[in-house]
């Protein structure tokens, strides 16, 4: 059972309200199950007219609107809030400094663990609120003895738990997810928005980065980091090709590469290590990508840390699939066995552990083992 449905009293809820369907819709069933809630929107940008383009991005001042006008139809007070500072340092600076570093982040984690469940959670609860709700597709569900735990969403084609794996026991006993434990699919979500007049109904989702809104990932680095011309080389060392800054690929990546020099094989090569040091890109056969272990580091538990090695599944990127695992802490550092090989893995990347449908924690991957040559990444 959920936690909503498991409290004996109303509580005080701040709902946070992007603009979109999905947490316009959270906002009214929280109010619907007689709780007291206030909306809020999170302004992220400095300048938010520069966060969205069609589908893309979010934070405007379209979306605030939008968020407004869902509050007054569901009949709550409604806020803007300007958190842009805390967003610019704890968000996009990390984000530009682990590309800079050869690591590849997740910013929609990060802003979940500093910004929505850290810098609002702290304020909402400093202004007597009892809980944050949010458009999450996830359950936190309340054990007989009083804890909580955190799991996947009834219908698993929309579970976010992935990117709420760095929440932990304080952080989920404030959560509020109404939309997760309902197996129904984005069309009926829309649909009962429709019902109950909230105009974002057909809005469309936004989509990649939100502070990157054209998709130009690799254009934004630039931005901020400068062009670097660099080497691309294979695995002997020898130079196939040049780049403009090695920050802008990533472990696994096929696309972009401009190689001048064709593989002997002629296969495709994929990117298999980024050094900042010496701004050089190795690129070699998909097999080389095969990871048989790695080191994560920064480990946050949804409960109490796991003692002993334990079996597990783990979730590697925000809609990967599970691949079935050994873990155990050894001296603060996750260390992750994999029981069939996994591609595509990189420095930088959260893993999160799950039992079953719960949520154990998630790590930041700071080392991969390689299967072909059995070093370290």
């Amino acid at each position: 059972m959920t936690e909503t449905s498991q409290r004996p009293r109303p509580l005080r809820v701040l709902a946070a309200m992007s603009g979109g369907v999905d947490s316009a819709v959270a906002a009214a069933r929280a109010a619907e199950a007689g709780h007291d809630v206030t909306g809020v929107h999170l302004a992220l940008s400095a300048n938010p007219q520069s966060f969205r383009t069609g589908a893309r991005g979010c934070c405007t001042i379209e979306d605030s609107r939008d968020a407004r006008r869902a509050a007054d139809v569901i009949g709550i007070p409604f806020y803007v809030w300007d958190l842009a500072d805390r967003f610019r340092e704890d968000v996009v600076e990390d984000f530009v400094a682990e590309y800079e570093a050869g690591r590849t982040p997740n910013p929609c984690l990060r802003c979940n663990e500093k910004i929505k469940f850290a810098a609002l959670l702290d304020k909402a609860l400093a202004l007597g609120f009892d809980a944050v709700c949010t458009g999450h597709y996830a359950q936190v569900i309340l054990r007989e003895d009083g804890t909580r735990e955190l799991h996947r969403a009834s219908d698993m084609a929309k579970d976010q738990s992935y990117v709420l794996g760095v929440l932990d026991d304080r952080q989920l006993a404030h959560a509020m997810f109404p939309l997760g434990d309902t197996v129904t699919t984005k069309e009926e979500i829309r649909a009962e928005a429709e019902r109950r007049g909230l105009a974002v109904a057909k809005k469309p989702d936004s989509h990649d980065i939100c502070f990157i809104a054209d998709g130009d990932t690799q254009g934004f680095l630039a931005g901020r980091l400068g062009r670097a011309e660099g080497d691309i080389v294979d695995e002997s060392g020898s130079k196939v090709g040049t780049h403009e800054g090695a920050y802008g690929f990533t472990i696994g990546q096929r696309k972009g590469l401009r190689i001048g020099t064709p593989a002997p094989d002629g296969k495709p090569r994929y990117v298999l290590d980024i050094s900042p040091v010496t701004n050089t890109v190795t690129v070699g056969p998909a097999a080389a990508l095969d990871v048989t272990a790695l080191s994560a580091i920064k480990p946050r538990w949804c409960g109490a840390a796991p003692s002993g090695p334990g079996t597990y599944t783990a979730q590697l990127r925000a809609h990967g699939g599970e691949t079935e695992v050994t873990a155990e802490l050894v001296d603060g550092t996750l260390e992750v066995s994999f029981t069939e090989p996994v591609r595509g893995v990189a420095p930088g990347q959260a893993i999160v552990l799950y039992d079953g449908t719960r949520v154990v924690g998630s790590a930041t991957i700071a080392s991969t083992v390689r299967a072909a040559a059995a070093t370290a990444s």
